[in-house]
This record gives structure tokens, C-alpha cells and sequence, in this order.
């Protein structure tokens, strides 16, 4: 579908669709936009036309990365083309900007392992019958908090996306909203790093902030009635845990090790937090609503019953 105007001039509609991918995911490889835009076609060829077009109009730029022995192209948005997509007002704000400079850094295979990960609920949506879109996870999104263990410092939870999910079912008529915070490891944390993660959602999912006082009151602030996060989620997201970058017995021992140090903190055993984790692979290869996910808390055998979305008859739920 195109995208209305105002948009540059010369620029097709499929090259509109990949500005916004582009705006919204930061850096993104062709392969990964042939996947997310032009599934239907066998061959890139059509896609690497219209974003060759946005190059030469200067509204995209590409650096090299070396992978299987071939050169790919990893495309992100210049300023110009970032302005041109805030034009036109369908998403979100936002003030970062991809540079060569980023692009070609540390952060590059973590970047794109993010959006591999939000690739496979895409492609698994589309081929099960649900609805998910290219646009339907942002990365990076602030959640501030108060942690009781960490007294009187302001924290920052920033998952590396929030993607949002319809899970339909034919036979039962019912649409049920889904929403998850997704964490990507790429060995590079600690376990305890990871495990002060999972800490810090549980923290935020029972955080309950201080409001300002009303006017008259003796004290200078007073307390909300329920959760930060009720303002902006119908349900807490659930949390899922993709690890990558290493062979699957490294990331197996990870997972163990994560799972012990999960169980030894007591705000985790006790909080609401349904957390799972697998791999980039398996969630590639079997998609979100396999039985590849392993609770962080509780029985170790991997399933999907925490992750399947139970709606009563006939409603439209969200969790």
C-alpha cells in the first residue's frame, strides 16, 4: 500500500515502505528488507532497484558487511531521508541517526540480530494466519522505574524492542493482542548482567510511581494506585529472552546458567514475570509459537503453553 504524501519525488511505493522499515529499524541488510517487503518474490531484484533509487536521491546510504563469503548491503537512512519519512507523520518521532561510522561499529550484529528476531514473528505471522507487520516492533523504548533494592535512583528499562502481535484463531473467532519485550544476547553480557535484566523487569512490573501532590496536601507526593505500566499495556508484556552468536551447546549452558541465577533471586521467584528464552536459530526455523522457548523460572523443558495466547469463547482479549 502507498504511503500518502508528501513523499520525495521519483520515489515508488515499495521504496516509501522502505524508507519507514529503514527509519524505524536504524540498519537493515537487503536480505532482511526482501524478507520483511517482497516475500512474494522469488529474486531482490525489483527491492535493490528502488533502494539503489534512494541512494542516489540521497535519502539512504549502505556500508559492506562480509558474511558467507559475499559482500551484503546493510541500509540505513540519512538525515535527509529520515526528515523526508518525519514529513510524513506515520510514525513515531525519533532522534536517533545511523552514521557510517555506526553502522560498521560494535553495535552492528546486535542491530541486526534484533531485527532478525522480529523477522521470524513477521514471516511466522504471515505464514499461520496472524497479523504482524515491519512496523509492529520498535527498538529501544524507554520504560522509567524505581527499584526498592536500589533506593532513590530514577532507572531506565530499555528493551531492544517491543513488538506487538494479533494472534487469530479461525475456529474459535477470536483475536487476542499480544505484546512482548525482546532482549537479544549475543554472548557479549554476563550471565549476571542477563540475570540483572530479568531482575529489573520484575522490578518494573511492580513498580507503582509517586504522582505529585494536589494542591493543599502536607505531603509533597503522593502515590498511584497501580503499575507504570498499566498506562501504556492492556497486560505485561511477556518477556522473551534470544540468544545468538555462539554454537547451540555454548548458548544450551547459557541458558542453564541463566535459569540458576534466576531462581536464586527472590523478587523473580515472586513476582508475575512470564520470561522465556531459546535461540535466534529456533526461533528462525520454528517460529515464536513453537515449543522452543524455556521458562526462566520453573520446569526447564521447553514449551509453548506459557507463551499460547487462552482467550474465552468469542472475545478479543489482550495479554
Amino acid at each position: 500500500m502507498p504511503y500518502p504524501h508528501p513523499v520525495p519525488q521519483g520515489v515508488g511505493p515499495l521504496a516509501q515502505q522502505a524508507m519507514h522499515v529503514l527509519y524505524q529499524h536504524r540498519l537493515v541488510s537487503t536480505r532482511q528488507l526482501h524478507q520483511l517487503l517482497t516475500p512474494h518474490h522469488t529474486r531482490a531484484e525489483y527491492l535493490r532497484r528502488q533502494l539503489h533509487t534512494l541512494r542516489n536521491a540521497g535519502l539512504a546510504n549502505t556500508v559492506g558487511r562480509r558474511t558467507s563469503g559475499q559482500t551484503e548491503l546493510l541500509w540505513w537512512l540519512t538525515d535527509k531521508g529520515a526528515q523526508a519519512v518525519e514529513a510524513v507523520g506515520l510514525l513515531p518521532q525519533r532522534p536517533y541517526r545511523m552514521s557510517p561510522e555506526a553502522a560498521l561499529g560494535p553495535l552492528q550484529e546486535h542491530t541486526l540480530a534484533g531485527t532478525d528476531a522480529g523477522l521470524a514473528f513477521v514471516t511466522h505471522a504471515r505464514r499461520l494466519g496472524h497479523e504482524c507487520s515491519p512496523l509492529d516492533w520498535a527498538p529501544e523504548i524507554a520504560h522509567y522505574y524505581r527499584d526498592d533494592t536500589r533506593p532513590g535512583e530514577e532507572l531506565c528499562l530499555i528493551p531492544d524492542a517491543v513488538l506487538n502481535y494479533v494472534h487469530t484463531d479461525q475456529e474459535q473467532r477470536t483475536r487476542t493482542m499480544l505484546t512482548f519485550f525482546i532482549e537479544v544476547d549475543r554472548t557479549q553480557m554476563t550471565i549476571a548482567r542477563l540475570a540483572a535484566k530479568l531482575h529489573a523487569y520484575a522490578a518494573y512490573e511492580q513498580y507503582i510511581p509517586q504522582l505529585p501532590a494536589s494542591r493543599g496536601a502536607r505531603n509533597s507526593r503522593r502515590t498511584a494506585t497501580t503499575q507504570a505500566w498499566r498506562s501504556r499495556y492492556p497486560a505485561f508484556p511477556r518477556l522473551l529472552l534470544v540468544l545468538a552468536g555462539a554454537s547451540p551447546s555454548h548458548l544450551g549452558r547459557r541458558i542453564a546458567d541463566l535459569r540458576s541465577l534466576a531462581a536464586s533471586d527472590p523478587d523473580l521467584t515472586t513476582s508475575n514475570l512470564r520470561a522465556g528464552v531459546t535461540t535466534l536459530d529456533q526461533l528462525t526455523e520454528h517460529g515464536p509459537f513453537a515449543p522452543v522457548f524455556t521458562p526462566i523460572l520453573g520446569p526447564a523443558q521447553s514449551t509453548d503453553a506459557w507463551l499460547r495466547p487462552v482467550p474465552a469463547a468469542g472475545q478479543s482479549p489482550a495479554a
